[in-house]
């Protein structure tokens, strides 16, 4: 029976709040928001064991050592600023020093891991540019660059696709009758390295899905959302997006290749 990976998806969750107003009154609630639903169900009984580490537990729950990331064999980030890996508690509440993280990442990249950066509006650069992914050591592992700038490319029509490296191994098996995602953020290709995917929008052609290696280790970068708002429920239920997902984390967790 072929061993079970372990995938670490880290973000991909918020706490909204609203004020309801009733007449002279008022009040307030606030809401947990996780968007890995989709993912995790679509992997179910794949051979990926799929552990969420909330936003919110990030700053606290990261190692603060290269091997405390052995225990598993890919890391997703998703939805995620870099704030909240560089800020542990210990520097923000107490003006302490600890490693920083984003270098114990692409150490632990550079050493064999797995890692993939996932779009939305709190990854690569996105929205107002506060995600702050461009120029920091995890930036350097992956196959693509960040703009300075809000990277958001807002696509209400849907995308178009082109399949620039139909062959390659993250598309094995998937269908090429692609439902549409809603948007992605706007990269630029690192050099030596070519999109295998490609959005196709009222702005341009860009990058949607690319592969890369970094030292040992492998990484992906996938520039729209796992899930609503820019990847709808019908891009999720398609059968191609369970094995997209199955094929990309097969390909990070494949150290000896």
């Amino acid at each position: 029976m072929p061993e079970t990976k372990k995938v670490l998806l880290v973000g991909e969750s918020w706490v909204s709040s609203a004020t309801h107003y009733k007449g002279f009154d008022n009040f307030g609630s606030t809401t947990f928001h996780s968007g890995a639903g989709p993912l995790i169900a679509a992997l179910d009984g794949s051979g990926f064991e799929i552990e969420h580490m909330a936003a919110h537990e990030a700053p606290e729950g990261l190692p603060l050592e290269i091997a405390g990331y052995d225990r598993w064999d890919a890391i997703l980030l998703s939805d995620i600023g870099a704030n909240s890996i560089l800020l542990h508690p210990e520097v923000w509440l107490t003006s302490r020093t600890v490693p920083n993280r984003l270098i114990l990442l692409r150490d632990w990249v550079a050493a064999g891991g797995g890692l993939a950066m996932i779009g939305g509006y709190l990854t690569f650069q996105g929205i107002d540019g506060r995600a702050r992914w461009r120029n920091t050591p995890v930036e350097t592992t992956l196959p693509v660059r960040c703009h300075p700038w809000d990277d958001r490319i807002e696509s209400p029509e849907g995308i178009g696709y082109d399949f620039a490296d139909p062959g390659h191994a993250l598309l094995d098996g998937v269908p090429g009758d692609w439902p549409p995602l809603l948007g992605l953020n706007e990269v630029t290709m690192a050099a030596g390295h070519d999109a295998i995917v490609s959005a196709v929008t009222a702005q341009g052609t860009h990058p949607l899905l690319a592969a890369g290696r970094h030292g040992a280790g492998r990484t992906v970068a996938w520039m729209s959302d796992i899930g609503p708002h820019w990847a709808p429920p019908a891009f999720c239920d398609w059968p191609g997006y369970a094995r997209l997902w199955s094929n990309i984390l097969g390909y990070l967790c494949d150290r000896a290749a």
